[in-house]
């Protein structure tokens, strides 16, 4: 009996952890790893649109909060927890850094940049919201579940 149960234990410890975790939080981030944490269902984390307000205005990322680049270290020490994952987004990626920069140096600990910003997260179908994105109908797949699934797979090995 000891030698079956011995061949079961080296099987388990050979076998890889097929436990599925979430994905990582990282410092720099493309709209693939966004899009994986939400599908996740993960809940505790905060997308912030530095852009200016007219321009958040006519098109975002759904959920995204507004807090134009002037304001968003004011703002997000007045309505956020240090503690909190925050992804932003801006103009470019410039203005991106910018913004997680300034948020870094007033103590928040986990800030995303979130490379490519909006284009990238439409380019991967990721969810938006706005006066310009209203006016557009959804695509034939948008309300497709397996569709979405197998586009997020294919575009994920592209560097968007």
């Amino acid at each position: 009996m000891s030698n079956i149960s011995d061949a079961i234990s080296q099987a388990k410890e050979a076998l890889p952890d097929i436990t599925p975790t979430p994905p990582k939080f990282k410092p720099q981030s493309s709209a693939h790893d966004l899009k994986s944490r939400l599908e996740w269902g993960e809940p505790g984390l905060t997308i912030l649109d530095v852009r200016e307000r007219g321009v958040f205005n006519q098109g975002r990322i759904m959920g995204a909060m507004s807090m134009p680049l002037n304001e968003v270290v004011e703002r997000a020490q007045s309505s956020l927890e240090p503690i909190r994952d925050i992804y932003v987004y801006g103009e470019n990626d410039e203005q991106t850094a910018q913004a997680a920069g300034m948020l870094r140096s007033a103590g928040f600990l986990n800030v995303a940049e979130l490379r490519g910003g909006l284009e990238a997260w439409k380019a991967i179908a990721g969810s938006t919201e706005g006066i310009n994105e209203d006016r557009q109908p959804p695509s034939p797949s948008a309300y497709n579940t397996a569709a979405q699934i197998k586009h997020h797979a294919d575009t994920q090995s592209r560097d968007v």
